[in-house]
């Protein structure tokens, strides 16, 4: 099995000028060995700076009467501000990683800690709350949704969550417009803007509740070279700016380019890892 795409689908019951209903789903599927995501193993200071930690990370699929074993016992350590990619072929593990990273499904065995919780230990309900209020999603295929503006679509996460008022939304959403350069945009549908603009609006839809982390499913794939390099070096920039981590899972040359920390997977096994900080620094 190998799992894909971290679709969205979950619920949309009372939004602005929408009747409309999405679920927030998705499938996978695999990795592992001993890493260090962004820290020098073993020190007190990484425990207390990680904003994911994992440690023996396993995930198993039952497919018909055959197992697949998609992660065979990652662990690894994210630092807050970070801009890490994992790579390789299809069915290496990228996106079963970064689903269990961002509550979408559950590991067979190991502990996988994000932002202090351990979310292996999450309901369905208490993961979605999690979620909504600690990780950002940008997706290949931007997920938008049709029926709503590009103003409401990132206004979309805060209505779920409930965590601020009408004006503090407001000025969330057009703070993040002008930071992605869509503020003359905002009145329009998805079907009105182009492959980039869309994916400049999923980029501020995934930080408008100000999340600590960013989860970022081949996010290019489906743009041309130019736009590509232009929604990568906006994250880049909203990194720097709101020290928010971005986690890639992608094949794009152009994100292993400008990654801090590339992991190589195959077959569910890390098989390499590169820092390159000190070069970016």
């Amino acid at each position: 099995m190998s799992g894909k795409s971290l679709s969205e689908q979950e619920g949309l019951n009372s939004v602005p000028n929408a009747a409309a209903r999405i679920s927030t789903e998705a499938t996978i599927t695999r990795d592992p060995a001993e890493v260090r995501v962004g820290s020098a193993a073993g020190t007190g200071e990484e425990k207390a700076m990680s904003l994911v930690e994992s440690k023996d990370l396993t995930k198993t699929y039952q497919a018909g009467e055959v197992e697949v074993k998609a992660l065979k016992g990652i662990s690894f350590a994210i630092e807050p501000a970070s801009f890490v990619s994992f790579v390789g072929p299809s069915g290496s593990g990228k996106t079963t990683l970064l689903n269990l990273v961002g509550c979408l499904d559950k590991p067979t065995s190991g502990q996988l800690r994000v932002v202090g919780t351990d979310v292996a230990t999450l309901g369905r309900a208490e993961g979605a709350t999690f979620r909504g209020r600690n990780i950002g999603f940008v997706f290949q295929d931007f997920n938008l949704i049709p029926v709503l503006t590009v103003f409401e679509n990132i206004e979309y996460p805060l209505l779920m969550v409930e965590c601020c008022g009408a004006r503090e939304r407001r000025e969330r959403v057009e703070t993040l417009l002008e930071a992605v350069g869509m503020a003359d945009q905002k009145k329009k549908f998805p079907s009105q803007i182009s492959g980039g603009q869309k994916q400049r609006v999923a980029v501020a839809r995934a930080l408008v509740a100000d999340p600590k982390l960013v989860l970022a499913d081949e996010p290019t794939a489906n743009l041309d070279h130019e736009t590509a390099f232009m929604v990568i070096n906006l994250m880049k920039s909203l990194k720097k700016e709101r020290k928010t981590t971005f986690v890639f899972s992608t094949h794009d040359p152009k994100i292993v380019g400008e990654a801090e920390i590339v992991y190589t997977l195959e077959d569910g096994l890390v098989t390499n890892l590169e820092d390159r900080r000190a070069g970016h620094a």
